[in-house]
């Protein structure tokens, strides 16, 4: 089956619909950190200030996915994720009044931080309903739930690129404010409609039954993808603070968004692309290669100078994000109990938000030093320590999917 046959199969069982809303919901955390950073940068005047907010509220979601997955998992979708959507929007017009009140930094950070307990994973809960989704469709399955990984990572990685812009779209048009305000609407819409669509409960009926024979969830397989994802993170929190500073003694502050949004044009069709992957090249051994990319195609950033000289670099260095993460999620869901698979998405998903945090904070206190290119140096340390993992613990991640895969299946 060829990668489109399987993605047209894919949208035939759920419905072009939900396919629309799933991928709506999940841009408000792509538009929350910038935004954050955005709006507390442009009240304080220090990027040091917006990117510990932003970081703030990337932590705290980290923190609180984990917990949220595994709620999900025992009480399904539709109840947790429809309170996370509308208490997160709530949370989002919070931080607003307290920045617009004109309070210290610290309780915008404050406010941040609740803000991201709250919000809701929409990428890694939507993976985890692809397995009952496609539970019919016979021998098939695998190649579609892994064809489903590979949308769902070009998906992520689309919302990034227009959650970034929408922001820049607010910034320019009307503030910061505005841009934040949009998020918490589109959650508040979408993030419930997500919750309340039927794959929701065909999900919960499908795992519900397994509960009793809960396995273990943080296997060493699933710490070393965790720690893969906290770098990948710190990619992004690193390129957004990078280029958020150049942009801005650019003189074009606005145009943030619009730049760091290259990252993901470059991301989505590498995503989609995934799909067309050899079974031979195993998830293992893609993971190390892919890494290597990331190391070796964000070294450029530290030759930037100009918003011009950006444009290629990022669009270059997009082609390697996404398929790094799609096969991390796809090796973590293989290597998971299907009862854990919402807490190991989410945690996964939780793992990056951290690694979002460092690298904005890394990068944003280097930038207060020394401008962009001190912040663009984070970025390519991480993608140095992501092949130092991913070489020195292959045999680990070779192991545990070679443990969980057919024996016809390839693993490394």
């Amino acid at each position: 089956m060829s990668p489109i046959d399987s993605y047209r199969h894919l949208f035939g069982l759920t419905g072009r619909t939900y396919i629309v809303v799933a991928f709506l919901a999940r841009m408000p955390l792509a538009m929350s950190q910038l935004g954050t950073l955005l709006l507390v940068s442009d009240d304080t005047g220090s990027y040091g200030a917006g990117g510990f907010c932003a970081g703030a509220l990337a932590v705290a979601n980290a923190a609180g996915a984990p917990f949220w997955g595994a709620r999900a998992d025992r009480l399904g979708q539709r109840r947790v994720v429809a309170v996370q959507s509308l208490s997160g929007a709530a949370g989002l017009l919070a931080l607003l009044l307290v920045v617009n009140a004109g309070m210290p930094w610290g309780a915008a950070a404050v406010a941040s931080a609740a803000t991201g307990l709250l919000l809701p994973q929409i990428g890694p809960l939507a993976r985890v309903r692809w397995r009952p989704i496609t539970a019919d469709t016979g021998p098939r399955q695998h190649r579609l739930v892994d064809a489903a990984f590979s949308y769902e990572g070009a998906a992520d990685e689309a919302s990034f690129v227009l959650g970034p812009a929408l922001v820049g779209l607010g910034v320019s048009v009307a503030s910061p404010t505005a841009a934040l305000a949009l998020a918490a609407l589109g959650l508040a819409v979408f993030g419930t409609w997500f919750a309340l669509h039927e794959t929701a409960t065909v999900t919960h009926a499908a795992t519900s039954g397994a509960t009793a024979a809960v396995g273990r969830l943080m296997t060493p397989a699933l710490v070393v993808l965790c720690a893969a994802q906290v770098l990948v993170g710190s990619v992004f929190g690193s390129v957004q603070t990078g280029t958020s500073v150049l942009a801005t003694s650019a003189g074009s502050a606005g145009a943030t968004g619009y730049f760091h949004a290259l990252l993901g044009v470059g991301s989505v069709l590498a995503g989609l692309a995934v799909a067309a992957l050899p079974a031979r090249f195993g998830l293992p051994a893609r993971l190390r290669w892919f890494a290597v990319g990331l190391l070796v195609l964000s070294a450029p950033l530290l030759l930037v100078g100009s918003l011009p000289a950006l444009v290629p670099v990022l669009l270059v260095l997009g082609c390697t994000v996404a398929p790094y993460m799609i096969t991390t999620f796809t090796l973590g869901e293989r290597v998971t109990p299907a009862s854990r698979t919402g807490a190991a998405m989410t945690a996964l998903a939780a793992a990056t938000g951290l690694g979002y945090a460092i690298g904005a904070a890394a990068a944003g206190r280097l930038a207060d030093w020394g401008g962009h290119t001190p912040a663009y140096a984070v970025t390519v340390v991480a993608g140095a320590a992501a092949v130092a993992l991913t070489w020195t613990c292959g045999r680990v991640l070779t192991a545990a999917a070679a443990a969980h895969t057919a024996p016809t299946a390839a693993v490394d």
